[in-house]
Parts: structure tokens; sequence; C-alpha cells
């Protein structure tokens, strides 16, 4: 789905407006510390609530057409590629709030030539090396999740008809050329390797079939979730995964925030790179709930970033779900890609089967709920929590 199809109401060019207020001291403008920014690309974020003044007035100080407007309650801007000139007229326009220069994102896993499909076990089990999953058969039903991705290949048999492709904010190619975001969404509600095996599975695109984005991108893609979860029959909840991450943004911590402000309970991968999850987004965000990676000996994995911002552990070493390339076809990688949708998953379930929680009381109630203090290589600072299920019979 192009973001053409969102934006029919917006002429390609606005006039400058010729009233705009000017403000004391201009809007400040972000630069990414790490992370690769991309040139004359920024994301302008807009106040809440200016009644004098609409997106459209702040657009009307572009000379060329934005590439995405974002207009969900608690997150509204656009993102633009702007010249020097135009950048100095929007931070002087008092419904500015800051400007953001775009950046990459990328995908969180790595790839493994092992295959153990022990992830599900562990989550209903108080110890390790157990091989049954045990779960309540409500198993997810009436809730919808949504893959915030490189896409869903939805014809996958372990998907049952559950899976859509809604929206693209990546490339021209409306479906998973990657395989990252198929085995995320089997993770999440595959009939085999899923935890929620009857949830809806809505694909987001925003990482091409490279497993590469930009930040601007995925605030498109989560502006979009926080508007379309509204529309949806998902009469026992809504949750997303966002197996992603970048340096740390403020304007897709944002975003984020929106979303959860929204009543979406949102999943993400806490990062790969062994650091504090702090200063990557949108693991550093407050209010999503932020998911390290263990491996089935109950160790962090290697790679899991960790810290205060990290809500909880799931497996994340040599997970095994879904892939492209074939309608039964799987692959076992590994990642805090694979850790995120286990919770992303387990979210659906218990909305399925304790009834409607707010984001923040699912993040607490998981997290309250886990096994704790089973983990080993848990750094100083960071919670010991692995996630469970709350199989009565665990053993």
């Amino acid at each position: 789905m192009k973001l053409s199809l969102f934006l029919v109401a917006l002429p390609l060019a606005f006039a400058r407006p010729s009233t705009l207020r000017r403000r004391e001291q201009p809007a400040p403008v972000l630069r990414p510390r790490d992370g690769e920014a991309i040139p004359n690309k920024y994301i302008v974020v807009l106040k809440e609530d200016d009644g004098e003044f609409t997106i459209q007035s702040s657009l009307g100080a572009l000379t060329v057409d934005p590439e995405h407007v974002y207009n969900a309650e608690g997150f509204k801007g656009f993102a633009a590629e702007l010249d020097d000139e135009t950048l100095a007229t929007l931070q002087d326009d008092p419904t500015v709030d800051y400007i953001e220069q775009d950046a990459i994102v990328t995908i969180n896993a790595y790839t493994s030539q092992t295959s153990a499909p022990w992830g599900l076990a562990r989550l209903s089990q108080k110890t390790a090396g157990k091989t049954t999953y045990t779960y309540d058969s409500s198993a997810g039903e009436g809730t919808c999740a949504y893959v915030i991705d490189t896409g869903i290949y939805t014809s996958h048999s372990q998907f049952e008809g559950r899976a859509t492709f809604l929206a693209n904010y990546a490339d021209s190619s409306n479906t998973d050329g990657n395989g990252h975001g198929t085995h995320v969404a089997g993770t999440i509600g595959g009939a085999t390797y899923g935890v929620a095996k009857k949830t809806k599975l809505y694909a987001v695109k925003v990482l091409d079939a490279n497993g590469s984005g930009t930040n601007s991108g995925v605030i498109a893609g989560i502006n979009f979730v926080a508007t379309d979860s509204k529309t949806r029959s998902c009469p026992s909840g809504a949750v997303a995964n966002m197996s992603l991450g970048g340096s740390k943004s403020t304007a897709v911590n944002s975003a984020a925030a929106a979303l959860v402000n929204a009543g979406v309970f949102l999943a993400v991968a806490a990062g790969n790179d062994n650091a504090n999850a702090a200063n990557y987004s949108p693991a550093s965000e407050p209010t999503v709930c932020t998911v390290g990676a263990t491996t089935s000996g109950d160790v962090r994995s290697s790679f899991s970033n960790y810290g205060s911002v990290v809500d909880i552990f799931a497996p994340g070493t040599s997970i095994l779900s879904t892939w492209i390339g074939g309608t039964s076809a799987t692959n076992t990688i590994s990642g805090t890609s694979m850790a995120s949708p286990h919770i992303a998953g387990l979210g659906a379930y218990l909305l399925a089967f304790l009834g409607k929680k707010t984001p923040a009381e699912l993040c607490s109630y998981i997290a309250s709920t886990s096994n704790k203090n089973v983990l080993t290589s848990i750094p100083s600072g960071t919670v010991n929590y692995l996630a469970f299920n709350g199989n009565p019979s665990a053993s």
C-alpha cells in the first residue's frame, strides 16, 4: 500500500504562508549521535493542539512533496527533504516542536545454522530443557498483532489465512523480500511456532529486502498502526512488535509512545550490540516493553543489549520459525529480534486469556509473573526476568 493512498487530500505543493508567526528561539534540530544520518532529510514534529495552525500550514514551507505525513493522535508532523533555507524557515515556525535528521534503521537478527524450536517450551516452563509448550486454548483469539518489519509472506501455511499485508513504507513490493518479518510473525502467531496461535497478523512494512529502512519510514508505520488499530475488529486488544532499531531518536521514541498511548501494547527488541539499550530507539522509550534475548541454557545471549530500560528477557538464540520461499519454509535465526515477538505473542495470549489490560499494565504483569533470577550473565542494573506464560502445571 503506497503512502500516496493516504494522502489524496494533500495537493502536490503548498503555497508558502504569508502570515506565519515567528518564534523567539528557533526549533532545535536534533542530529543522530550514532548510526547513519541521511543527508538533507528530516522529520518535523509538530506541537500538539495548536488550533490556529495545521499540518498544512507547516507543509506550506516546502518546495517538494513530503515523503510521509504523520497525523495520528499524539504524534503529528511530516518527513521531507529540506534545503538549508526551508530548514531555517521551519525552525521559525511556531507550530514546530523540534526537527530531527532522518537516519537508517536495521533489523536486529543474526543467522544461525542450528535448529531447535525450544523457545515456546521455555515460555511455559519453570526450568530449562523441557520440550512441551503448554497454553490455554484461547491462544490469542480476538486479538490483532501488527508486525512493523520487512513485511509478511502472508501465503505461508502456518498463518492459516490469518495474515494480511496492510501498508508499505519501505519500497514498491508488498511482500516480505527478506524473511525477517515472516519469521517474527511466525513466532507471534504461527500455528506451530507461534505463542498466540489464533491472533490476526497484520504486516506493516518499514524495512526493505536488505532489512534496512529509515526513521521517517518507521514513524510512518507506527503512525499507521495507531490509526488503523482503532478501525479493526480486535475485541480482546491489539499488540505490535518492532524487531528493529537504530541510534537513539527522540522522534521514533515519541511516535512509539503515541502508539502505546493509543492503547496498543508494543514489544521492541533491545538491540544486538551487547551494550546499554538506553542508547537505542525504540528500545529506550520508557512506555514500550523492551525485550532482551536468552539462550536455551538460560544465559543472556552474548549479543543482547541490557540496562535499566530492559523490561523482560525471552528466548532469542537459535529460534525456529516461518520463512520466505515456500508455504512451508522455515529458518533458524538469532537476535533480540527473535526475543521480542515472544513477548508480543505473549501479550496477545494474555489479553485473550485474562481480558483487556492497558499496555503499561500488561508489560508490568509480564514482568511480575516472570521466572526470576534464573538467568546468568545479567549485568548489574538489569532485571533478571525470563518471560513465563503462567502455565499452572509448569515444573
